[in-house]
């Protein structure tokens, strides 16, 4: 995934029209933008010559980890402190100490598909730990932040209340084109293909488990189509970027690669993954997971919304009898397949998942935490965890703050009648409010138009206010919002807009008296004037 924005310069100069539509007749774009920033008034001189916490280095992986055998779980030993898997080594640091807030959002990358068996394996054992609980769901957990690069199936991390480990890895994706490959992956690459044909032309994924008998022993029977995630092997290129996945989930030891896709095509068989793509097991479960937008890289985005599971009934629904934790589990591998099969995997395209894992419960954490001494490096890396403070800022990082739904510090909402001004495909600017600051945004206008914004400070807990400033120096200034001090139970978005008749500039102040850094999130639209 991309890297976090740097924030602006203080002076910032963009039109705003190529997104609105053609020019006007003059070489002046409609509005220009720019930012400036002061030091508030309202900042006790103490709190000024404190600087300001430091962020805690965010984890990025680059690739993803796919699922291994059954036989290669072991039974996890005592937990360990958590740490994070990928190729680079993991980093860790202790951020600064914060009392965390009721709320929290983990944010988990999930780069590259992998195999489906150990997501039954994790979710069964999750079971296992969900049955003590069936007078009713868990206590609130205190929430947390992550991002994690893995294939298919998602796993929580825990997050310390004053320890949170970090990682310097990058979650952009391996690349899968054949001329970026090295000459270590394309001979690796090579071997596991003669390995797969020569499995495929004797039927090997096909036959019986070793306990059964097989009466057509000894026969020669013709070679069966052996595919994973709707994409027959060795067909085409598409193959070659889904044998990739194994590889590098393996460091490129083929034989391991090679027992890994037979270990998955056994599961998916046993399990009846493509029967299970037409089974209709009903949408009480829609808020739990869904997706939901892209990240910076145009992956898709998958939120997982444990903590919703805090809501009795809805608990019940899943985990009250082992017939609901199977319907659960085959509900939630369904979607997960659906969405894995609408990925590209052509060399060069768009092959990994990014999951957000959001206010896991106990028992996710508890879970993770137990296992997590069992990943390989790789895996580990692939996790970023943020404090609840940092929940909003860690997802920014790798998701825009358009595509973030709002209840998790974005501006994405469900287009409706009641919001048609913006959606998610019209970007939000980022930027970052220094602890006793005051920021101005001034968009400066050269024609008549009305002028759409949105503006959001994550937690608020600042004064916001609006006004019109005439170019001509005997009109009056037009007060659009007074300043208003915004504390965390007002809506979290503003919405407004001014019909400028005159030509002008429109200031949005946000005045911060805190002595912590603000998000600060806004995206406006000009609109025809119509008189």
């Amino acid at each position: 995934m991309a890297d976090e924005t740097p924030p602006p310069p203080p002076t910032v100069t963009e039109s705003v029209l190529e997104k609105q539509g053609p020019s006007p007749p003059s070489h002046v774009p409609a509005v220009s933008l720019s930012v400036t920033e002061s030091v508030s008034t309202t900042v006790a001189e103490k709190e000024e010559q404190t600087p300001p916490p430091q962020e805690p280095i965010a984890l990025e992986p680059d690739s993803t980890d796919r699922g291994s055998g059954k036989e290669e779980l072991p039974l996890p030993p005592p937990p360990q402190a958590l740490e994070s898997d990928s190729e680079p080594p993991a980093v860790t640091e202790t951020p600064k100490e914060e009392a965390p807030p009721a709320l929290t959002a983990e944010t988990v990358v999930i780069s590259e598909s992998e195999s489906q068996q150990e997501v039954v394996t994790e979710s069964e054992s999750l079971a296992a730990m969900m049955v003590k609980d069936e007078e009713g769901p868990p206590p609130p957990p205190e929430p947390t932040a992550m991002s994690t690069t893995t294939a298919q199936e998602e796993v929580a991390a825990v997050v310390e209340e004053k320890k949170a480990p970090q990682n310097l890895a990058s979650f952009k994706e391996e690349s899968t084109k054949e001329v970026d490959l090295s000459d270590s992956e394309r001979k690796a690459l090579e071997e596991l293909k003669q390995l797969v044909k020569e499995a495929i032309e004797t039927n090997l994924f096909n036959s019986e488990s070793k306990s059964e008998e097989n009466p057509e022993k000894g026969k020669k029977q013709e070679p069966k189509e052996v595919s994973i995630w709707g994409i027959p092997l060795l067909k085409d290129d598409r193959s070659d970027v889904i044998l990739l996945k194994f590889l590098r989930a393996r460091d490129l030891k083929v034989k391991d690669a090679f027992v890994m896709i037979k270990n998955t095509i056994q599961w998916r068989k046993e399990f009846g993954i493509d029967e299970l793509l037409d089974e209709d097991l009903g949408d009480d479960m829609d808020r739990v997971v869904f997706m939901h937008g892209k990240d910076k890289e145009g992956h898709p985005v998958c939120c997982n919304v444990y903590g919703e599971f805090q809501n009795k009934e809805l608990y019940q629904k899943a985990f009250s009898d082992d017939e609901k934790r199977v319907k659960f589990l085959r509900w939630r591998i369904q979607l997960l397949e659906k969405s894995i099969r609408k990925l590209d995997f052509s060399p060069g395209g768009v092959s990994t998942i990014f999951h957000v894992f959001i206010n896991v419960p106990w028992w996710y954490l508890a879970f993770y935490t137990m296992i997590s001494p069992f990943m390989t490096q790789r895996t580990k890396s692939k996790f970023v965890i943020a404090l609840p403070a940092k929940s909003a800022e860690t997802l920014f990082k790798y998701i825009p703050p358009e595509q973030v739904p709002i209840q998790y510090g974005g501006l994405s909402v469900d287009y409706c009648d009641c919001n048609p001004e913006f959606s998610d495909a019209d970007p939000a600017t980022e930027m970052t409010v220094k602890p006793g600051t005051k920021q101005t945004v001034e968009i400066t206008i050269f024609e008549k138009c009305v002028l759409v914004w949105e503006i959001r400070v994550v937690g608020w807990e600042v004064s916001y206010g609006a006004e019109f400033v005439p170019n001509a120096k005997d009109n009056y200034a037009v007060i659009i919002q007074k300043p208003t001090k915004m504390t965390p139970k007002d809506e979290p978005v503003v919405s407004q807009s001014f019909k400028v008749s005159e030509l002008g500039k429109i200031l949005l102040t946000v005045d911060s008296p805190t002595s912590k850094k603000k998000k600060l999130l806004y995206r406006f639209n000009v609109k025809p004037f119509c008189n």
